[in-house]
């Protein structure tokens, strides 16, 4: 497992290495603790349906909704259907990938974006297919139904620890999706995965903290996630997974945990502190890996003292003509928001950037030396992303 540090605190975090994952899917929006509700959910499209016998057509799942109102605790009862009605259904989404090179290889998980008649498209975390690159090692995809096929690379982005591969197999089950965007603190989430080769677990918790600053991967080669913290245990096995909402939907990919192990071969196991790629930043990555192999990045046009050791991120230097040059922002200044998040350094600053699209316009305040604190609004340039 690789490791990295968290800012501002300085803890040891690493990839969650090696997992088969049930991501999320969309079964209903609704009060938990309503009466109980028999619904059939399309294989295919997702689509919900009543059931008014409790049966479904062949190309449907059953699910039950809601919890049943004389319950002594309806809270736990109906949110512990409503994870059991996620886990039923989500399954086939999900896929577990094997990378096998000359010296090993990695186990990672998937789940489905994108199926159509011949083809379905899995994301998953960049560092689960890494060592498959430049054909040092081979990918196979093993789904639901334990079926497998070979796997190729469509496009990755080591900036923000994503990939995309696909299969030459088509009308397969695509994951819900959700909105990261719409998470708040204390929200309760579900994640899935295989911890440790223990394929098919589920584990819950809340959202523990958002724009949570993380790095990483080496010196250079660094990714940047403006995470989703969480305190459901995720551990290694989990990578490329999702992160859903009470309703099944993924707001995020599992990528990393906090770690109380020192050494670069530690596996540490959860303490509660795990990580995850928010979802509304991934999708923009994905989407332009399908359409044209690879991505690309914001930026601000600037850059950073990295031994600047006070609050905010220093600014050294600027990029002739970019984004930051034209809004009128200074070598010298010290970035101190962006888009109303506190910047406390260097790191910060990166990750709130590359939670944006390129040719947004954000908001950035920064001290001036000699004047007072200024905002200017910096609209972003564009980047092809590595």
């Amino acid at each position: 497992m690789k490791r990295f540090t968290s800012t501002p605190a300085k803890v040891a975090v690493g990839f969650v290495l090696g997992a088969t994952v049930a991501g999320g899917v969309a079964t209903a929006a609704g009060t938990l603790g309503s009466n109980v509700v028999k619904a059939c959910v399309d294989n295919r499209t997702n689509a919900i349906y009543a059931s008014p016998n409790g049966t479904c057509i062949s190309t449907r799942t059953l699910v039950t909704l809601g919890a049943p109102t004389s319950s002594t605790n309806s809270n736990v009862s109906s949110t512990s259907t409503s994870i059991a009605s996620v886990v039923a259904k989500v399954s086939p989404s999900v896929v577990t990938i094997n990378v096998t090179t000359p010296s090993g290889g990695d186990t990672g998980s998937g789940e489905i974006i994108k199926s159509d008649a011949t083809t379905t498209w899995i994301s998953t975390n960049n560092h689960v297919i890494d060592a498959a690159v430049g054909g040092a090692g081979t990918i196979s995809v093993e789904l639901d139904n334990g079926d497998t096929y070979d796997a190729t690379i469509v496009g990755r982005d080591s900036n923000y620890d994503l990939a995309v591969i696909k299969i030459a197999k088509g009308n397969l089950p695509v994951i819900g999706l959700g909105d990261s965007a719409a998470a708040q603190i204390g929200d309760p989430v579900i994640a899935f995965g295989s911890p440790l080769g223990l394929d098919r677990t589920v584990t819950s918790g809340i959202v523990s903290a958002l724009n949570r600053p993380v790095t990483t991967g080496t010196t250079g080669a660094e990714s940047y996630v403006d995470a989703i913290q969480t305190d459901a245990a995720i551990n290694p096995g989990n990578s490329g997974g999702p992160l859903t909402d009470i309703n099944g939907n993924m707001i995020g990919i599992n990528s990393a945990i906090a770690s109380t192990g020192s050494s670069l071969g530690s596996q540490s196991g959860s303490i509660g502190l795990g990580f995850a790629i928010p979802y509304n930043e991934a999708k923009r990555i994905f989407s332009e890996i399908i359409a044209t192999g690879h991505s690309n990045r914001p930026v601000l046009g600037v850059y950073f003292d990295t031994s600047y050791t006070g609050k905010g991120a220093r600014i050294t230097q600027l990029t002739a003509g970019d984004g930051a040059q034209a809004a009128g922002i200074p070598v010298g200044a010290i970035i101190t928001s962006i888009n109303g998040v506190k910047i406390p350094d260097n790191v910060a600053a990166v990750v709130r950037i590359r939670s944006f699209s390129p040719g947004d316009t954000v908001s950035v305040v920064a001290n001036v030396p000699g004047q007072a604190s200024k905002t200017y609004q910096v609209k972003l340039g564009s980047a092809v992303s590595n």
